[in-house]
């Protein structure tokens, strides 16, 4: 794992979702870092200034101030314009985190933003589809749905009473997110092969399948088959390099986010392919 000197130029990108859903946060976690480096910070306003941002990172390291998806984002832009290799990706989690705590990020902001200044690279495996898409943590067939938001109704009054209150309310709700637009779940039929082999075919309906990437560029493959009433049936795993999906418009959640529908899908294990800075062990 290689270590960082908190003399390290560090580039700061606050993903304009964390700034509107936690700023006091953000302000912690930018205070923390600017403490112990030099910083220079950005506030994009969209995915483009995000990409533009990055992109134009030089010899600073990054360090993504937001959510999972921010963070998906920022290992795709990388991965896509092959940076990855030689740059060391750093995270503070603001709102949804579930994935960054899986791979290790402290919570909180001023643990994860120390964590920054004083922790260590380490090269994790990445599995990357046919359609250039990554996947940092978990795959899984088909998607969880989640409950859709209420609507929420706007006070009438003065204009700027309104916009306030839009303004508190985009505070204070979370994120919406693309999930609650995809159809329950149901039985699938699908024909999963790994390195080649076939785990399960299409005669045989499943309830579910995940992906997961680990260590020793291999990935853990789980298949549910569908069992009647009353009736028990293990799971199948398998490990391989490569995972090849064929069905029928089937949909797929990779990390924070919803693909599909597609026919077929084959992820490959890159060994090593990221790196993430991490608290150094002990």
């Amino acid at each position: 794992m290689a270590t960082f000197a908190t003399s390290d130029q560090l580039l700061v990108i606050i993903d304009p979702a964390a700034r509107q859903g936690d700023g006091e946060s953000v302000r912690i976690a930018k205070d923390v870092l600017s403490a112990g480096a030099t910083t220079k910070v950005c506030l994009p306003e969209g995915p483009e200034e995000f990409a533009r941002a990055l992109r134009r990172r030089g010899s600073r390291r990054p360090v993504v101030i937001g959510d999972d998806r921010a963070l998906v984002r920022a290992v795709t832009l990388l991965h896509r314009h092959r940076e990855l290799t030689g740059c060391a990706l750093a995270v503070v989690p603001v709102g949804e985190a579930a994935l960054a705590e899986s791979l290790g990020v402290p919570a909180g902001p001023v643990a994860a933003a120390r964590a920054v200044l004083e922790g260590a690279e380490r090269r994790l495996d990445l599995l990357v589809d046919d359609s250039d898409g990554v996947v940092l943590g978990a795959l899984g067939i088909p998607p969880v749905r989640t409950a859709a938001a209420r609507p929420v109704a706007v006070p009438e009054g003065h204009p700027w009473l309104r916009t306030r209150y839009r303004s508190l309310v985009r505070t204070l709700a979370p994120r919406p997110t693309r999930l609650d637009a995809v159809p329950a779940p149901g039985p699938a039929r699908l024909r999963v092969e790994v390195d080649g082999e076939t785990v399960v075919d299409l005669d045989q309906p499943v309830e579910a399948v995940s992906v997961t990437p680990g260590d020793g560029g291999t990935a853990s493959v789980e298949v549910r088959p569908l069992t009647g009433p009353g009736a028990e049936q293990s799971p199948l795993l398998a490990a391989g390099r490569t995972v090849t999906v064929v069905g029928t418009d089937f949909r797929y959640r990779a990390d924070a986010m919803v693909s599909g529908p597609v026919r077929r899908r084959t992820w490959t294990v890159r060994e090593r392919a990221w790196g993430l800075t991490l608290p150094v062990p002990g």
